[in-house]
């Protein structure tokens, strides 16, 4: 075991001392401190997450789009809800939920 007069020597020595004051720079006081680490490590979980839901949003939209370009029922059913297109001789009714409509 180390008495306290051998732990005051091992304190003492310049290597030591220049060893532990670089470690406290490097963990607290540099550019890329643990903290800053710690928060760029949030961001980076973040942005994955971002990535993979729109990559699954863009998967999604290409699926639709394969199905617009392929299947004209699908064209006239996105024309009559979205532009609200009618066939010739045909009467268009528009149904607003007044629940739905803010003042």
């Amino acid at each position: 075991m180390l008495s306290l007069s051998g732990i005051w020597k091992l304190v003492q020595n310049k290597y030591v001392i220049a060893c532990l004051s670089f470690l406290v720079w490097i963990l607290f006081f540099d550019r890329n401190d643990l903290f800053t680490q710690w928060d760029r490590k949030q961001e980076l979980n973040k942005l994955e997450q971002s990535k993979a839901y729109y990559q699954a949003e863009i998967k999604s939209i290409n699926k639709g789009l394969a199905e617009i370009q392929n299947n004209p029922a699908i064209i006239e059913k996105y024309a009559r809800e979205n532009f609200y297109l009618k066939r010739p001789n045909e009467d268009l009714f528009i149904v607003v939920d007044s629940s739905a409509v803010k003042n």
